[in-house]
């Protein structure tokens, strides 16, 4: 009888694809993947730990399964991933109702390790963060199979004060691009129509390889590959925004016209004391790029308030930027203080109430751009795929335009006579709300 396991991840897509692989290992290995941890033998869980928030999270989970470990059919409870990798063995000795963890350099390996559980070894395997994908390691992917991240490279050199991803994700490292593009081939023989890139930086992409082919170069390779109608583009640095980029983007129709930025701060003392290299002016001219050469793309960002030293002069900085540039989606998180970061030594640290403040205006004053920009899409067309059965009487599905990430952005619900999960039609949009659309098939 094989044992079974069930895989839960937390945090990112990056985080996403590497659950995907150690899925595949397992079950080429002779366990089962079982959909509910009820009837796992083994539960996996693919741990976050890159702010305070997240860590609790995953935190939560583990103690929330090995609660399940001690009533249920649970035999071995695993922890994987950036928490592991950020604290080591320290965690033998907090979590002992855990049997193994593994460091994220350990993900094709995870087999061997758990087989070995009932022999007594080591209860934690931590090594370098030097696990790098590959199309060799195949993945049973766990979003629905008209889609899937692509992992174009890991690790991370920006060395931004508040993060401390280099420490559990190494340096960065890109992949070969024949190596992406046999990867792309297998997803789209497998029915993937949307990649979605991802990296910690997708934007320094070759950089490392000196004279390798970089991002543009990548994407139109990528394009060529048949059966792929959306690539999609996440975690850009704005440094590394040019308009080489832009028009490759406005001149590849698979290419969606949608580019998440993350710029965290618009001040210029904050984005010096987050270590980010680009000063307000460049970014304001980067977006203005961005508009100009691309008509209308969709831009996502990501900002960070309650830094250490954000005033209300400074805050209020933030806030007059989100206004004027009117993102298409903002996500928006609080300062999280992390062990062993430049940032935690800084003076200036705000309460938590402050900070909690400070997002939910943001967040309002987002809405109500977010609804006025849905609003001005009346009466346009768009691509959506289609993604399962709507919950609103009238509406047929529920599906996501090409300005709509899965997961981070709002949906498009369709009316439609024809086609199915997956496909992609042609729809007016002629209803919308602060996030969502809605939609009618050409």
């Amino acid at each position: 009888m094989k044992n079974t396991v069930h895989i839960i991840s937390l945090g990112c897509p990056k985080n996403l694809i590497d659950s995907e692989v150690m899925a595949a290992v397992l079950v080429k290995n002779g366990f089962e993947l079982v959909p509910s941890p009820e009837d796992a033998q083994i539960i996996v869980i693919n741990t976050c730990a890159f702010i305070l928030p997240a860590q609790e999270e995953s935190i939560d989970e583990i103690f929330r399964m090995a609660q399940m470990k001690q009533e249920g059919s649970c035999r071995h409870l695993v922890v994987t991933g950036c928490l592991p990798q950020r604290y080591g063995t320290l965690l033998e000795k907090e979590i002992p109702e855990v049997d193994l963890f593994l460091g994220t350099g350990e993900v094709p390996r995870i087999a061997t390790y758990i087989t070995a559980l009932c022999g007594g070894s080591p209860r934690s395997f931590i090594g370098d963060p030097d696990f790098l994908m590959n199309s060799s390691h195949r993945r049973l992917l766990s979003t629905p199979p008209h889609t899937a991240y692509l992992k174009i490279a890991e690790g991370c050199d920006n060395h931004c004060s508040y993060c401390i991803i280099p420490t559990v994700r190494g340096a960065y490292r890109s992949r070969e691009m024949d190596d992406i593009l046999r990867e792309v081939e297998l997803l789209a023989h497998g029915g993937v129509k949307e990649i979605i890139l991802t990296a910690q930086e997708t934007t320094r992409y070759g950089h490392d390889r000196g004279a390798t082919p970089r991002l543009p170069a990548l994407l139109r390779e990528m394009v060529s590959i048949e059966g792929i109608e959306w690539i999609r583009l996440l975690y850009t640095h704005p440094a590394r925004l040019d308009d080489g980029l832009f028009r490759t983007i406005r001149d590849l129709d698979k290419v969606c016209r949608y580019i998440d930025i993350p710029v965290q701060h618009i001040d210029d003392i904050i984005l010096r004391s987050m270590n980010r290299r680009g000063d307000s002016t460049f970014i304001r001219n980067m977006i203005a790029q961005a508009k100009r050469i691309i008509p209308g793309v969709a831009l996502r960002t990501s900002l960070i308030v309650g830094f250490p030293g954000e005033t209300e002069e400074i805050f209020d900085r933030l806030l007059a930027f989100v206004r004027e540039v009117r993102f298409d989606h903002v996500g928006v998180f609080e300062y999280s203080e992390e062990e062993g970061t430049e940032a935690a030594a800084l003076p200036g640290h705000l309460s938590g109430e402050i900070k909690a403040f400070r997002r939910g205006i943001i967040m309002e004053e987002q809405a109500g751009i977010s609804r006025e920009i849905n609003q001005s899409l009346l009466g346009s067309t768009t691509q959506i795929v289609l993604e399962e059965p709507s919950d609103i009487e009238g509406y047929d599905y529920i599906g996501r335009a090409e300005r709509q990430a899965p997961d981070i952005d709002g949906i498009t619900y369709v009316k439609t006579g024809q086609g199915g999960i997956g496909d992609m039609v042609t729809g007016t949009i002629i209803s919308a709300d602060e996030y969502d659309l809605f939609a009618e098939e050409v």
